[in-house]
């Protein structure tokens, strides 16, 4: 049964964490573009004003997404709670790649709204329609 909480917990941190970085970056997003923090791609990183948008996309993304993979995270854990540690870790890893999958994926959303919005170049293209 230890093992079980252990990889409960460990099916958790995912969920968790893109829940906390989604509230953080929420309320303190990094202001100034920087390579350490935030959600950084060359289209991101051109102006002070694409690096605002991204970080405000990619924060409700990430709560967003952590919060609806929470459940259906731990559902499956449950139905194998008496199972041996060989099932147990094989259902809690599946879970944990499925999830670190849509972690990886989830950039891709924050990209795409960063292309409707702004060109190549980070200017928006509303500003763009109207000249």
């Amino acid at each position: 049964m230890g093992f079980w909480w252990f990889m409960l917990v460990m099916v958790l941190l995912t969920p968790l964490v893109m829940i906390i970085i989604g509230l953080v970056f929420k309320k303190y997003a990094p202001k100034q573009r920087n390579f350490f923090i935030g959600y950084r791609t060359l289209l991101s990183m051109k102006n002070k004003e694409t690096w605002a948008f991204a970080q405000k996309h990619f924060s409700k993304l990430w709560l967003l997404v952590g919060i609806i993979i929470l459940i259906p995270s731990v559902i499956p854990m449950l139905f194998f709670m008496e199972e041996g540690e060989g099932v147990i870790g094989t259902v809690g890893g599946l879970i944990i790649g499925i999830q670190i999958l849509i972690l990886v994926l989830s950039i891709f959303p924050t990209h795409f709204a960063l292309k409707k919005n702004f060109d190549s170049s980070g200017k928006r293209k509303e500003e763009q329609e109207i000249k």
